[in-house]
C-alpha cells in the first residue's frame, strides 16, 4: 500500500455478503448464542420479531472483506490496537445482503515506527434497502511501502 494512494474521506467499497439462514444459526450457535439469533419460536417472540444476525458476525464479515479487498490490492488490512466505537443500528435478518465501505477520516506518518503510519477510519454497512446496519471507527496501523 502506498501511503500517497490512500485518500482521507474517500469512501472505499469492500464488498457485500448476504447473511444465509444456516449460517447465521453456525455462527450464533458458536459465538453468540442468544435466543434471537438462534431459536426462531424464540426470536419470533423477542422485540426483533424474528431470527436475526448477531452483530459479531456482522462485524466478522465486514472484516474478511476487507482483509481480502486489501489482499487483491496487494496489501495488509493493517492492524487495530483497538476500537473507538461499533455500532448495530438495525438488525440483519436472514436473507439480508449488507454491502461494506470503508473511509480512511485521518491518517497520519508514525515518527517513532519507521515505515508505517496511523489512519483513523470509519467503516459502513447498508442492506438491501439502503439501511444503515452497521458502523465502526476506529485507529488501524498500515504498513506504508514507498
Amino acid at each position: 500500500m502506498r501511503y500517497d494512494d490512500i485518500r482521507v474521506g474517500e469512501p472505499v467499497l469492500v464488498g457485500s455478503h448476504t447473511f444465509a439462514r444456516d449460517e447465521v444459526l453456525e455462527f450464533a450457535r458458536a459465538f453468540d448464542p442468544q435466543p434471537f439469533h438462534v431459536d426462531d419460536e424464540a426470536a419470533a417472540r423477542s422485540h426483533f420479531g424474528g431470527l436475526i444476525a448477531s452483530g459479531w458476525h456482522t462485524a466478522a464479515a465486514w472484516m474478511r472483506l476487507t482483509v481480502e479487498h486489501s489482499r487483491r490490492r496487494g496489501g495488509l488490512a493493517g492492524i487495530s490496537p483497538g476500537l473507538e466505537a461499533i455500532d448495530w443500528l438495525k438488525p440483519v435478518r436472514v436473507g439480508d445482503t449488507v454491502t461494506f465501505t470503508n473511509v480512511a477520516t485521518s491518517k497520519r506518518r508514525l515518527a517513532s515506527r519507521k515505515g508505517w503510519a496511523l489512519l483513523t477510519s470509519e467503516a459502513t454497512g447498508v442492506n438491501q434497502r439502503g439501511e444503515l446496519v452497521y458502523r465502526m471507527r476506529g485507529p488501524v496501523f498500515v504498513p506504508i511501502d514507498d
